[in-house]
């Protein structure tokens, strides 16, 4: 291990002196392995043992130290759950304020926290520094070069183990601080501009995924007709591919042309974001991610998008209808899963309750109500809850004989191939979830979708759909806290959300 006190750990007084300090050091250790990359490709020594001391991540480390019982405190996150240490590296301080800020000054209110800062053992690997790709300036250098003299991500550095609760406490080192250090966020910040072509600092807290491109549309004239409208806030819309279109410009831009105009067939998971701030400069704004289908890319997306600590994400796809009664258009608000889609099996067993989070369940009804117009039994007529099916196979009829008994049991509602994985994803991760579906046919019917119905349903639905859950985001953005259930919190959780 290389060796820990090149600088020794510094007491600091509050949430923004250890942020500053944070951020002062991580800009060093980020400049000094960019430095020293810049000078070997140029024709340059490589680092020595010495140099390459300072290419290390920031640590962040409190310290509580009671002198009687711990405080009874009652909100979700940024609590104590035990006298101790506890630390974690940072990546990225400076984007993380926000997120840093509200974990550490209630800590400090509540329980009297010790603060250090200081440089940690973990070494940034030299890919996660360079923003743009490397520049040999034509000289022969590949990644076995490289790795000889610079740190490179080892995935043996790299897991989930906090917050799945399978690391190895090690006697005398510190608990814990957060569910994910500085190398796991870096992995899964570079993981989500390869999927979703767009920079990772564009994505919002508020987060739809879908699994339809019809939606992706919809969410464009949405996101142009909010700038164009001047309401507060709203900054611009990104497309993949670094496609932006400002306040200023969104009142004469076509909504067929800024699309045609994003290379988003280049990304298997396209995103598009709504950037919109609060008065302090935070960001609040929506991102829509078109997952595509199954519960892999569910899977793969969620793993990434955690790390950014969002708020909340939703699924707003298409399903299929399993009862009589239901109508294609109709909607169906998951109040539970019937997890067939295996991905999680390890991670979260198929007998461990996924729960329906209440403010995401109620936000979402009385968004659909709001939307569509429609109360009391003229609701209930078009929107059903009840449990989803998550197949991880889209062709599920072919063995219905063996699947009917388990959906009978379930009494499940409709079937899907993702909201099971999104929801599990969440509870596992701690991002709150929920699923609003719409019934686009019903297999055990005899409904299905021919082209011409099919873009008849398309055309009336996927509008109304995308706009229910875009006004249950707002419903949860004004009581974000509010939000973040205990449902999510483990006994021994870290401190930090």
């Amino acid at each position: 291990m290389i060796e820990r006190e090149l600088r020794p750990m510094q007491a600091v007084a509050d949430a923004g002196t250890a942020i500053d300090r944070l951020v002062e050091l991580y800009e060093d250790a980020a400049g000094a392995l960019r430095t020293a990359l810049e000078r070997y490709l140029a024709g340059g020594p490589p680092p020595d043992a010495t140099e390459r001391l300072a290419f290390r991540y920031p640590e962040l480390r409190i310290s509580y130290r009671p002198d009687g019982p711990l405080p009874r405190v009652r909100r979700a996150t940024a609590k104590l759950q035990a006298a101790g240490t506890y630390a974690t590296t940072v990546t990225h301080p400076a984007f993380f304020r926000t997120y840093l800020t509200r974990q550490l000054e209630p800590l400090i209110a509540d329980y009297g926290i010790a603060i250090e800062v200081g440089l940690s053992a973990q070494e940034i690997p030299y890919p996660y520094v360079l923003e743009a790709g490397l520049d040999a300036g034509g000289r022969s250098v590949d990644g076995a070069d490289l790795a000889t003299y610079f740190p490179v991500p080892l995935l043996s550095l790299v897991g989930d183990e906090i917050a799945d609760g399978t690391f190895d406490q090690i006697a005398g080192e510190p608990l814990p601080l957060a569910l994910f250090d500085a190398v796991r966020v870096d992995y899964s910040l570079r993981r989500l501009v390869h999927y979703t072509g767009c920079d990772w600092r564009d994505v919002q807290p508020w987060i739809l995924l879908t699994n339809y491109h019809r939606y992706v549309d919809q969410f464009v004239r949405h996101g142009l007709e909010r700038l164009a409208s001047g309401a507060e806030g709203f900054e611009r819309l990104v497309l993949p591919g670094g496609v932006s279109v400002s306040r200023a410009e969104a009142a004469d831009a076509d909504p067929a042309a800024v699309i045609a105009a994003s290379p988003w067939h280049r990304h298997q998971m396209p995103a598009y974001h709504l950037v919109a701030r609060d008065a302090d400069g935070t960001q609040q704004g929506t991102t829509l991610v078109n997952i595509g289908v199954g519960p892999s890319n569910a899977k793969t997306i969620t793993d990434h998008l955690a790390v950014l600590r969002p708020d909340c994400w939703l699924m707003v796809g298409h399903c299929g209808g399993l009862r009589q009664s239901q109508t294609i258009g109709d909607y169906v608000l998951a109040h539970a899963y019937l997890r067939r889609d295996r991905i999680l099996d390890e991670l979260v067993p198929p007998d461990v309750p996924v729960p329906a989070l209440a403010e995401v369940q109620v936000a979402l009804q009385d968004a659909a109500a709001s939307v569509t117009g429609e109360q009391a039994d003229a609701l209930k007529r078009r929107l059903r809850t009840g449990t989803v099916v998550t197949y991880d196979d889209r062709n599920w009829e072919l063995r219905f004989s063996q699947e009917r008994r388990r959906i009978n049991q379930s009494r499940a509602v409709a079937v899907d191939m993702e909201s099971g994985t999104v929801a599990a994803q969440g509870f596992r991760l701690r991002v709150p979830y929920g699923a609003l579906l719409c019934v686009s046919d019903k297999p055990l019917h005899g409904e299905i979708k021919l082209p011409g119905a099919a873009n008849a349903f398309y055309d009336r639905a996927v509008s109304e759909h995308l706009q229910v859950g875009l006004a249950a985001l707002d419903v949860l953005r004004a009581d974000r806290q509010g939000l973040h259930s205990r449902k999510l919190r483990s006994f021994d959780e870290p401190p930090f959300r």
